[in-house]
C-alpha cells in the first residue's frame, strides 16, 4: 500500500531550486518566485523584501531600451552655449551629470559634471571642454545586469544609448538601473508638497506627480476622471492600461494624452499630461 508523500517544506522546495536539474532557468526562475510569493503569504518574508528579490529577477530580464530616458527628454548641453546660459540650465535641471554635443545631438562629445562646471567656471582660463567626463555609449540591446556590473566595476554613473545606425536614443543611469530593484529613489530635488504634485509647463501641458489625488487631476485639467479602486493618477492610469507603463510610453484617455517620465517596475512617479482637442 502506498502513501501520498508529506507536502515539502520551504526551505526543502528552496534546495531542489537550487539544486541542479533538467528544467531550463526560465522555468526555475518562475517556480522560485512562486515559493518565495508562497512564503511571503505565510509571513516569511515581508512586502518590501519580496518586491526587491522580484526587482532583481527583472533586471535580469529587462534591457537599456525598456528603461532609458528617451533623447527627447534629456537635458542636453550646447558646447558652443555661453557658459552664462549653460550655468542657467545646469542650475534649473538640478541634475549632477549632463550629455555634451557638439553640431548635433547624435554628436556627444562628453559628459559635464556639475560640480566642475559651478567649481571652476569663474576660473580666467576656463573651458568648458577641457573639464568633460568621457562619455560611455551601450546599445539598446545591453543587459541591465551587465550594466550595473559595468557602472560599478568601472564608477561610472550615466550611460549613453545608441540605437542600431549610431544615433543618441536616449541615457541610462545607475539611479534608473537602482530604481527597477528598490522603487523610486527620491533625491533632495524631491519633494512631498501637495503644491508640486502638479507643475504648470505651458497652457496645456502639466508636469503630475504619480500620487496626486484625482480629485487635484481633475481640478488642474479641467477633467472628471473617476475610480472607485484608486484615488490617485498613477492607479487610474494602471487600471486603465492593466499594466505598468514604461519610461516614455504614451497614454490617451479621453482628450489627455499622459507620457510616462519617470517609472520604476512597479509604478509611474510622474507624467506630462497634455490637454488636446477634444474629439
Amino acid at each position: 500500500m502506498t502513501t501520498e508523500p508529506e507536502s515539502k517544506s520551504l526551505l526543502e522546495r528552496l534546495s531542489d531550486l537550487l539544486s541542479p536539474t533538467p528544467a531550463s532557468a526560465s522555468e526555475r526562475r518562475v517556480e522560485l518566485l512562486e515559493t518565495l510569493r508562497e512564503s511571503h503569504k505565510e509571513g516569511l518574508i515581508d512586502a518590501d523584501a519580496l518586491a526587491m528579490i522580484e526587482g532583481v529577477f527583472q533586471v535580469g530580464e529587462l534591457a537599456a531600451r525598456d528603461i532609458l530616458v528617451p533623447r527627447s527628454q534629456i537635458d542636453w548641453i550646447d558646447i558652443n552655449e555661453s557658459i552664462e546660459d549653460t550655468i542657467a540650465e545646469v542650475i534649473k535641471a538640478a541634475h549632477s551629470r549632463f550629455p555634451v554635443y557638439e553640431d548635433n545631438r547624435d554628436n556627444v562629445i562628453g559628459i559635464l559634471l556639475a560640480k566642475d562646471l559651478l567649481r571652476h567656471s569663474q576660473e580666467d582660463d576656463f573651458q568648458l571642454r577641457d573639464w568633460l567626463r568621457p562619455a560611455v555609449f551601450i546599445p539598446e540591446s545591453k543587459r541591465l545586469s551587465v550594466l550595473l556590473r559595468d557602472f560599478r566595476e568601472h564608477r561610472n554613473h550615466i550611460a549613453i544609448v545608441v540605437d542600431e545606425y549610431g544615433g543618441v536614443a536616449g541615457l541610462v543611469t545607475i539611479e534608473d538601473v537602482l530604481e527597477q530593484i528598490v522603487g523610486d529613489i527620491e533625491d533632495e530635488h524631491d519633494t512631498d508638497d501637495i503644491e508640486d504634485n502638479i507643475i504648470k509647463v505651458s497652457e496645456s501641458k502639466f508636469r503630475i506627480r504619480g500620487i496626486t489625488e484625482l480629485e487635484q487631476v481633475n481640478d488642474a485639467l479641467g477633467t472628471s476622471f473617476q475610480d472607485d479602486d484608486n484615488d490617485t493618477l498613477a492607479g487610474f492610469i494602471l487600471k486603465n492600461i492593466g499594466r505598468v507603463p514604461h519610461k516614455g510610453e504614451s497614454i490617451k484617455i479621453n482628450n489627455i494624452i499622459f507620457e510616462i517620465q519617470r517609472a520604476d517596475a512597479r509604478q509611474v512617479h510622474v507624467l506630462l499630461a497634455t490637454k488636446t482637442e477634444i474629439d
